[in-house]
């Protein structure tokens, strides 16, 4: 048994703290941030004031909230992680955030003498709730070691991809994938239905071909039963879409793909859906031509 400091709670956080709960490890959480909801106090979670406390309790603390600055706080705040970290600790940010950032973060965290693992998922709420996430990780071999335990609680695709940062790396290039095969989805159901076809059974058709795709699949449906609840808000898409194009651009590269699915997504916030579903990323397309795949 292992004790974990869990540091955000929300839609994906939580039932991966349910995960580690359930495979037998100490629960450790700030109320700062979040109270425990009450699931993982009636598992024996301990709520504590603050990340400094939390982080003097646990082994292992990880941090899953939106953004950078988000980050940046619990890490670096009064009272914060890297005040009660040092020597045999390891911090883990499974937050999808800066590469850059994410960088100059673990270099302050190991002049503690602790360790740091970032260690963002894929696969959504569907993911978390299944313990199926794909995880990619940067950091030193050891530290990904001892981790590897909590890590197989949470995930199936479990990868080091290299050194701090490069774990943030590849979930930016995972976001450009899954942001592209939305709006590749989004189109083929709009311009289906559009001619006339019903969706739903050109999706039927589609699942069985090359074009088959968890997203055809999952997100697909949602598009045609118009179930946009998150998931993974379209907020959440455009700040990883953000980091992508900001980067893009440090590096010299033009990502015009990405970029028309980031003014995709822009619609759709202009329109009210900040929050809703990435899948709903149909919305802003519908929007657009003035049609909707759904009778409405």
């Amino acid at each position: 048994m292992a004790k974990i400091g869990f540091i955000g709670t929300g839609i994906m956080g939580l039932p991966m703290a349910q995960n580690l709960q359930k495979a037998g490890h100490q629960l450790f959480v700030s109320t700062h941030h979040d109270k425990a909801p009450a699931a993982l106090a009636e598992a024996g979670a301990i709520s504590l004031a603050n990340p400094k406390e939390v982080a003097q309790e646990a082994e292992f603390i990880i941090v899953m909230v939106p953004d950078t600055p988000h980050v940046e706080d619990v890490l670096f705040r009064k009272d914060g992680v890297a005040e009660g970290v040092g020597p045999n600790k390891i911090v883990i940010d499974m937050s999808s955030i800066s590469p850059t950032a994410t960088k100059t973060f673990a270099e302050k965290i190991k002049a503690t003498g602790a360790q740091y693992l970032d260690a963002p998922v894929s696969g959504g709420e569907v993911g978390a709730k299944a313990a199926t996430l794909s995880i990619m990780v940067g950091g030193c071999p050891n530290a990904f070691e001892r981790a590897l335990p909590l890590f197989q609680a949470m995930g199936k695709n479990i990868t080091r991809v290299g050194a701090n940062g490069d774990g943030q790396t590849a979930k930016v290039a995972n976001q450009i994938i899954v942001a592209l095969n939305i709006q590749a989805v989004a189109e083929a159901l709009l311009f289906a239905a559009r001619n006339g076809a019903d969706p739903a059974k050109v999706r039927e058709a589609l699942m069985g071909g090359f074009a088959g795709s968890k997203i055809l699949e999952v997100h697909g449906e949602r598009m045609i039963k118009g179930t946009f609840d998150p998931g993974f808000r379209i907020s959440l898409h455009q700040k990883d879409l953000n980091l992508a194009l900001s980067g893009a651009r440090e590096l010299g590269l033009n990502l015009p793909n990405t970029a028309n699915a980031q003014q995709v997504f822009s619609t759709c916030a202009a329109i009210g859906g900040s929050n809703w579903d990435h899948s709903g990323l149909i919305k802003g397309l519908e929007h657009m031509a003035n049609f909707s795949i759904r009778k409405e």
